[in-house]
């Protein structure tokens, strides 16, 4: 693992990168973890907001993920949330880095939030292909969920959409699937 807070090369280093984006709270590092079916591979806080710096992980010499922290819910001081967004932004925008695919993280029950519109709109305009994990899906019931699962389809248009959750491992290899084609393409 590899945090960084600004310029480096690892950014343009060629090796291809998948990154992690999304609210705090939404089960990111967890997510993660469960794609590599590694239990501690990202530490998951107990606290939301743990993650403030952006972090590579080299998966199988092949590959990198990248966790981007969390953003709007974290329990720090407004002026330090806002700096993990403008370092999510600088990441998406302005530091060079081509992401192979960026993974839009939701938590099922908050939907999509006022940030997480304008993250897809982020990766719209810097055209970042970009799937939507909407996690946690095994924390309501199935008709709670479709009613989410369509709102989440009504605005994000035509992003693919993965109901996963990283606890239960329900849709995990579907996408996992998803960042292997476009890895080794």
């Amino acid at each position: 693992m590899r945090g960084i807070r600004g310029t480096d090369d690892i950014l343009v280093d060629g090796v291809p990168q998948v990154a992690f984006v999304g609210r705090s709270n939404v089960g990111k590092s967890s997510l993660i973890n469960a794609l590599t079916n590694e239990k501690n591979l990202v530490k998951v806080g107990r606290k939301p907001g743990k993650t403030t710096e952006i972090n590579f992980f080299h998966i199988n010499r092949a590959f990198y993920l990248v966790d981007l922290p969390g953003y709007g819910y974290a329990r720090i001081a407004p002026k330090d949330r806002e700096k993990l967004k403008k370092l999510i932004i600088w990441y998406l925008s302005e530091s060079g880095a081509k992401p192979a695919l960026v993974v839009l993280v939701l938590d099922v029950k908050a939907g999509l939030t006022a940030f997480d519109r304008d993250m897809i709109m982020i990766l719209t305009n810097e055209k970042h292909p970009y799937i939507i994990a909407v996690n946690k899906i095994d924390k309501q019931t199935q008709r709670e969920a479709a009613q989410q699962v369509s709102d989440i389809k009504s605005i994000s248009g035509d992003a693919e959409l993965f109901l996963c959750s990283a606890e239960t491992r329900k849709g995990v290899d579907a996408i996992l699937e998803k960042i292997s084609s476009v890895v080794t393409s």
